[in-house]
């Protein structure tokens, strides 16, 4: 079965669609029908299945998120222990925790199966640069 690691690089918190990469990937696998299947490797970033139409849902969603689970500086975060590496580390967490390290998307005639505006994305809560590992899988 196919599988292959794809590198994310963020530059702080936010929403990086990589949808066509995952769907050249699947492409290249030659297997017309599927499951495609994402994970990412870190505890402090997440996957998601979204709307890729209007850049507003984005801003929303990281907005929502912010308000959810502010940096542990904020005085309604005064009871998390976890912050020796950085105000924004626990909160990344429990986002993390709150969404998802794992998506699987159906294939159909060598294509994902994505709604009209649906794209992937991975979802970066902390605030500073990374490189994010990704393993994609596909199976029949």
């Amino acid at each position: 079965m196919p599988q292959s690691q794809l590198i994310i690089s963020t530059s702080g918190q936010g929403l990086y669609e990589f949808t066509e990469q995952v769907q050249s990937f699947v492409r290249s696998s030659n297997i017309p029908i599927g499951l495609c299947t994402v994970f990412v490797q870190h505890t402090s970033c997440s996957l998601i299945i979204q709307e890729n139409a209007d850049p507003e849902v984005q801003v929303d969603l990281k907005n929502f998120f912010a308000r959810l689970a502010p940096p542990t500086s904020d005085p309604s975060m005064s009871y998390i222990t976890h912050t020796y590496e950085g105000e924004d580390d626990m909160p990344a967490h429990i986002k993390a925790a709150l969404t998802q390290t794992s998506i699987s998307i159906p294939v159909t005639n060598g294509r994902l199966v994505l709604g009209t505006w649906q794209g992937i994305y991975l979802f970066e809560h902390r605030d500073r640069a990374y490189e994010r590992k990704l393993v994609l899988h596909f199976s029949q």
